[in-house]
C-alpha cells in the first residue's frame, strides 16, 4: 500500500504526524484529494472547512479547520491550519447551540457549523 508522510498542525498545537494513504481538504479552489505520488501543490484552505486523513493503519481522522494552507511535495503533505479541532473533541450539543445562537458572532456560528460538518464526516464510512 502506498503511503505519504503527513502532518496536521494548527497555530495552537501539532494535531497529528504520521503516514497516510490519502488526505482530503477543502481549499479555495474546491475539495482536493491527495494520494501518494500526487503532483506538488500549495493550496489555501477555506475557513470552516474539513480535513480527512486516512492513516496507513486504516484509521479515519477528521478535523474542522479554520483557514490555513495545504502543502504537497513528493515526500510529504503538510496541513497548516489557523485553527483546528478533531471531530471527536467536538461537543455536539454545544456546537448546535452556538450555531443557532443569534447573539454569537458570525465567526462563532460558522465555526460551530464546521465542527458539526466534521462530526458528520467522521460518522460516514
Amino acid at each position: 500500500m502506498a503511503e505519504i508522510a503527513t502532518e496536521l498542525v494548527s497555530v495552537e498545537r501539532m494535531l497529528w504526524s504520521g503516514t497516510a494513504t490519502s488526505v482530503t481538504a477543502q481549499t479555495t479552489e474546491g475539495e482536493i484529494g491527495v494520494l501518494p505520488g500526487h503532483e506538488p501543490l500549495l493550496g489555501q484552505l477555506v475557513d470552516n472547512g474539513v480535513v480527512v486523513i486516512r492513516t496507513t493503519e486504516g484509521e479515519k481522522l477528521v478535523a474542522a479547520v479554520q483557514g490555513g494552507f495545504l502543502s504537497v511535495s513528493s515526500a510529504k503533505v503538510t496541513i497548516l491550519a489557523d485553527s483546528a479541532v478533531w471531530a471527536g473533541e467536538v461537543n455536539t450539543s454545544d456546537a448546535e447551540a452556538r450555531a443557532k445562537d443569534a447573539s454569537a458572532s458570525a465567526f462563532e456560528r460558522e465555526t460551530a457549523v464546521s465542527e458539526l460538518r466534521a462530526v458528520k464526516r467522521l460518522q460516514e464510512k
